[in-house]
């Protein structure tokens, strides 16, 4: 079996080379795309939650809140105290 090359057959060789990394080039750039506006979206997610808590934060300013017995637990972040007066 002889194998011959021709002008034509490297000419194609080549434009198929050619096209199939400026495809893959094509959904390289598309991938980050899609990855930086998925991080884009998280970013602004995180901001719209920290302005709504800065927000909350500023309406609760300097507001007692009282909690009831029946919330108070064991594994409250919230203990009981009884109130000591000092005697002078």
């Amino acid at each position: 079996m002889v194998v011959e090359s021709s002008v034509t057959g490297v000419f194609r060789t080549l434009l198929l080379l050619i096209g199939v990394f400026v495809v893959l080039r094509f959904l390289g750039r598309l991938m980050i795309a899609k990855r930086n506006l998925e991080a884009e979206r998280n970013m602004l997610k995180k901001q719209r939650e920290f302005e709504q808590e800065k927000q909350q934060l500023k309406r609760n300013f300097g507001k007692t809140n009282i909690l009831s017995k029946t919330n108070n637990s064991k594994g409250s972040a919230y203990e009981d105290i009884e109130f000591e007066t000092l005697d002078s």
